[in-house]
């Protein structure tokens, strides 16, 4: 056999192994990130459920102390309600709620305190013309309808591209998870700056001593990590396809 080819032979080959180790590191990434989220998860559960035994002083529930922020914004057109279910709480910009789950509406604890103003945060947030947030608000619609097809795209696109040899299929669908992979990263400034708010307002307004504004310093940090894990697993799964897709034109 020439020199050529055999130069050519052992070069694809080289190539194809490294593709197939970034298969596998990219793999290995979304089991990490996947690992982290878990362990996120249960330090957000045993951050939240410490402080919320810790009871205010003044006795005032997550609903009214909300209330008192709103107002203090010169926000009078967002009601808040109460809604089923464990951290669930969320500000909606369509119908102009702050939606509270039970423990945090009628708690009368730091916990309820803290999240029930960083969902006012949001609402400010609104008010204020706060950019990521619209932007967010945006991209929902589009990931709403993105988030089903993607996956699909790229595993149809492999298939197809056996025989074909086409992959368009397969980058459609790893630029629709690209949407909701933008839509994670941008939900982190718009989650920080929440509590961002809410903290000051917590502290300025003296509704938290500073011994409990430290409590709600802790949940909310807890909280904002849950959306750092989803921004990186988001950003580990294109990598990953990317990798499967790359790794495929060696077969």
């Amino acid at each position: 056999m020439p020199l050529s080819l055999l130069v050519a032979e052992y070069a694809g080959e080289n190539q194809a192994a490294m593709y197939n180790l970034t298969t596998s590191e990219a793999f290995l990434i979304i089991i990490l990130v996947g690992v982290a989220g878990l362990v996120v998860q249960w330090r957000l559960r045993s951050v939240v459920s410490k402080y919320s035994k810790e009871i205010l002083p003044m006795g005032l529930t997550g609903a009214q102390i909300a209330r008192q922020m709103l107002e203090a914004h010169g926000i009078y057109n967002v009601t808040i309600t109460h809604t089923g279910g464990y951290l669930t709480d969320h500000f909606n910009p369509v119908n102009m709620t702050v939606n509270l789950s039970d423990e945090v509406y009628n708690g009368r604890s730091i916990t309820a305190a803290a999240i029930a103003c960083h969902e006012c945060g949001h609402a400010v947030q609104h008010a204020r013309g706060y950019a990521p947030l619209k932007l967010r608000t945006a991209l929902v619609p589009l990931v709403n309808i993105s988030s089903q097809f993607a996956s699909w795209l790229v595993i149809i696109g492999l298939i197809m591209t056996a025989s074909t040899g086409s992959e368009m299929m397969c980058w459609i669908g790893v630029g629709l998870m690209s949407l909701s992979a933008l839509f994670s990263i941008v939900t982190l400034p718009v989650e920080y700056n929440a509590s961002e708010r809410a903290l000051a307002w917590l502290e300025s307004s003296r509704t938290l001593s500073y011994e409990e504004l430290d409590g709600a310093k802790v949940s909310l940090r807890w909280a904002a990590r849950t959306y750092l894990v989803a921004a990186l697993s988001a950003i580990a799964s294109i990598l990953y396809y990317v990798a499967l897709i790359l790794g495929r034109r060696r077969d």
